[in-house]
Order: structure tokens, then C-alpha cells, then sequence
């Protein structure tokens, strides 16, 4: 089974998008951002659906070295867990960034911190939360393998289209996922285009996923890309 994620229905209300979507698959993912943010778990709670939740990141920093910043981005993050919560869905956080170069490391350091808070906040709310890996994105952390202890405890979120687009998909796809979100590109742009429209080999992408048990997430730029992202990777 495949998820699919509300991206691919962004211009539309969230409503429409879950009644889409749900017609393909029960494994919804929401897109916690625009015309799809949640104020509470009301409309979720009226699918009978499995869901989980990619809290908002255009407009957060969990690496901010402006701490009034980074607390009010983990204040974010603990009203998406609340609403994960209500409804037993899982989070997806992006990990943040810097402004400037010099600031790497304090970022880093600004990062820990928000992931020992987030990881006390994800057990009293008894949820599990994830931190995505990020494309080839100026100034944020955790794009490759080896900035993987900057996250930990924290389960990965991997993203195979960003981690192709940083030339180290097959590294990470040997390292321990808890969720994954699958898109594809030709290694250059962020795309989210269709499984198959890129040049991504899915063959050993799914031997990682099937091997890990875990439903992945197509996130894709449009409904028509998440069918033929289904129905190439159901071929397989």
C-alpha cells in the first residue's frame, strides 16, 4: 500500500484533497502548510483513514539561532503533535537551517536542542516524529549520511528525491528509515515529479522499503503523478 501526500493537491481545500485521495488509498499524508494547515484535528477525525502529518517548514526554524525563533518553531511543532496525537499519526519535521556559513556549527548545536525538546514533547504525546533529509537547499543541514547524528534519537524521514539530488541515495538507503517519501528527479532540481518521469533507479528504493516494512508516502506535484507513481512502482 501507498500513501500519498496532500501536496499534490496544494491548490485545492484540504477537504477536496482527503476526499481525492482517499478514494485511492487510506494512508494520507497532510501537507500542514497553505490552504491544508490545521488548526485542529476535526477534519481528519471524520476520515477513516490512516494519516500522518508534515508539520509546517516554510515558515520555521527548528535550527534558528535566534532563539525567539526557535522556540516559537517548536511551539508549532508541539500543536501539529497535539493534532497527531487525536488522530495516531506520525510527524515529519524538517530540520532548519543557517543564514550564513559561519553559523553552521551554532545551527547544529541550536538543532540539538530542538530535538531533545521535540523528542520530550513526541513521548508525552505518545507519537513518533521523523526528521526528512533535505535536497541541495543553501544553508540547511541535514542533506547527507553523515550529518545523520545531528538528529539522532530522532527516527529519519527519507527522502529519496532530495537525497538523489544530493548524489547520495544509495548511502542513505543502507542507513535505518522510519518513514519515506518517494519522488523522483533527473538529479538536478527538486522536482517532485512522477516515479519513473526521472532518473532515479526504484528497484533497490524499494527493496529498502519493502524491507523496512513501512508504508511510503508519494509526494508529488500533481494527483496525475501520484496514479502513474503507483502504478510503476506496483510493477516492480
Amino acid at each position: 500500500m501507498f500513501g500519498i501526500s496532500t501536496f499534490c493537491l496544494h491548490q485545492v481545500p484540504l477537504v477536496e484533497a482527503l476526499e481525492q485521495i482517499s478514494a485511492v488509498t487510506d494512508r494520507i499524508e497532510v501537507m500542514d502548510e497553505g490552504l491544508h494547515y490545521l488548526s485542529s484535528a476535526d477534519l481528519l477525525e471524520t476520515h477513516t483513514r490512516h494519516f500522518s502529518i508534515h508539520a509546517p517548514s516554510r515558515g520555521t526554524n527548528i535550527a534558528s539561532l535566534l532563539e525567539p525563533i526557535r522556540l516559537a518553531s517548536i511551539e508549532v511543532m508541539e500543536q501539529c503533535m497535539g493534532i497527531a496525537a487525536e488522530v495516531g499519526a506520525g510527524v515529519v519535521i524538517h530540520p532548519g537551517y543557517f543564514a550564513w556559513e559561519e553559523e553552521r556549527d551554532r545551527a547544529r548545536q541550536q538543532l540539538a536542542r530542538s530535538i531533545g525538546e521535540l523528542t520530550r514533547i513526541a513521548e508525552e504525546y505518545s507519537i513518533r516524529y521523523f526528521i526528512e533529509n533535505i535536497g541541495n537547499w543553501d544553508y540547511f543541514l541535514m542533506k547527507t549520511p553523515d550529518e545523520l547524528p545531528l538528529i539522532h534519537p530522532a527516527p529519519l524521514a527519507l527522502d529519496v528525491g532530495h537525497a538523489h539530488q544530493m548524489k547520495c541515495l544509495d548511502a542513505f538507503l543502507s542507513c535505518p528509515a522510519g518513514h519515506y517519501h518517494l519522488h523522483d528527479n533527473a538529479g538536478d532540481t527538486d522536482s517532485h515529479a512522477a516515479v519513473g518521469d526521472g532518473t532515479i533507479d526504484f528497484i533497490p528504493v524499494m527493496t529498502a522499503v519493502r524491507r523496512s516494512g513501512i508504508e511510503p508516502v508519494i509526494e508529488v506535484v500533481t494527483f496525475e503523478a501520484a496514479m502513474k507513481s503507483i502504478a510503476r512502482l506496483t510493477a516492480l
